[in-house]
């Protein structure tokens, strides 16, 4: 095989993920091209790709932009379909659960290119996110099933999938988070928004089923109301969520919040910065789950379930869905008694893009 590594990222959360493969490969000289489909885009592209990732922009850009799950997924297919047909490549990666993800494995699958799927085997088990959709579709389709836990590889076998496609790397986000945290030492970030390090939470919420539930929403501001009596919150408002605050006339309510600092989405480096020095996190995100874990800093979800169990079960992370008392009762535990200790999973070493780029090698010979 002759062609080039086509490493796709569809989103933000996939270039912390597609950043150290990419920096792997560079060093083994190994020729690449760095596709990103644009089914995400927003002004902090760029910066995150070139300041805080260290990354080179973009080979190819489709600009597929926003739309409903089938469109989003149709077009990239599409276009990625051209991009292969004229780069032949010997092999394409697609990390994480997005429709870009889905998309470019189906086309691997049709035109009998070898591909490998970062992240694999993650289960919510609940078919109403859409990216449980995108993570089984991935994985009965992909050649190459890189998983970061030992879960990942049960959930894997228990669908029948052959132990020659499975490979458990480690957590290629955490190799982007420890070769980043240095860095993100010299953000400002804290004396920009005027706040205490150690001595706030961070949150981060934008999920349909705590934001597009009016009385979802509800609860967990009435929890936030009494957490922010006590703590600092800072809160990187995802456009969705503020659009369904002044949908549902919450504005006013969320704003009002107690020691409440609301910024726009953070850069990279500077949200490293907050939640390396956070006392508590709420999110609702995947893979801030793990990040925390990998920092030891106590997680609530604000999920009923999550894909990523390795992180309540030897991590710092605890499902506290969106009911009110429950989110109060963990966040005083965390704030009274320091939450519950976790360790670091096994292979969230900082080296998964080794172990990944060693697979690829291997594969194209």
């Amino acid at each position: 095989m002759t062609g080039p590594v086509i490493l796709v990222v569809g989103a933000r959360p996939n270039f912390m993920k597609i950043a150290p493969i990419h920096a792997e490969l560079a060093k083994r000289g190994i020729e690449q091209i760095l596709l990103h489909t644009g089914q995400h885009y927003d002004e902090n592209m760029s910066k995150v790709f070139f300041d805080d990732l260290g990354m080179p922009q973009p080979d190819i850009y489709l600009g597929i932009g926003s739309g409903s799950h089938a469109t989003q997924t149709a077009k990239v297919m599409v276009e990625f379909e051209k991009v292969c047909k004229e780069n032949n490549p010997s092999m394409v990666i697609v990390v994480g659960d997005v429709n870009s993800t889905v998309a470019c494995s189906m086309v691997c699958a049709k035109e009998w290119i070898p591909c490998a799927h970062v992240e694999a085997g993650l289960r919510s088990f609940d078919r109403e996110m859409p990216e449980e959709i995108n993570r089984l579709v991935t994985d009965a389709i992909a050649d190459y099933l890189l998983t970061p836990s030992p879960d990942g590889d049960e959930n894997l076998r228990n669908e029948g999938v052959a132990e020659d496609r499975i490979k458990r790397v480690g957590n290629v986000m955490i190799d982007s988070l420890f070769n980043n945290l240095e860095r993100a030492k010299a953000s400002t970030i804290h004396s920009d928004l005027g706040i205490e390090k150690g001595n706030y939470g961070v949150l981060t919420l934008h999920r349909p089923s705590n934001v597009d539930d009016k009385d979802a929403f509800i609860g967990i501001l009435e929890a936030l109301e009494k957490i922010g009596d006590r703590i600092s919150l800072v809160f990187p408002l995802h456009p969705r969520t503020k659009n369904r605050a002044e949908q549902f006339g919450l504005t006013q309510r969320l704003e009002s919040i107690p020691n409440i600092v609301l910024t726009g989405p953070a850069g990279y480096l500077d949200f490293v910065a907050l939640m390396a020095e956070s006392k508590i996190v709420l999110t609702d995100s995947g893979g801030l789950q793990e990040e925390t874990t990998a920092l030891g800093i106590p997680c609530l979800t604000l999920r009923e379930n999550t894909e990523r169990p390795v992180t309540v079960t030897e991590g710092t992370n605890t499902i506290v869905g969106n009911d009110t008392q429950v989110i109060l009762d963990a966040a005083n535990d965390v704030l009274d008694n320091g939450g519950k200790a976790g360790r670091i999973p096994d292979l969230w070493d900082g080296k998964t893009a080794q172990r990944i780029a060693d697979i690829i090698e291997e594969v194209i010979g």
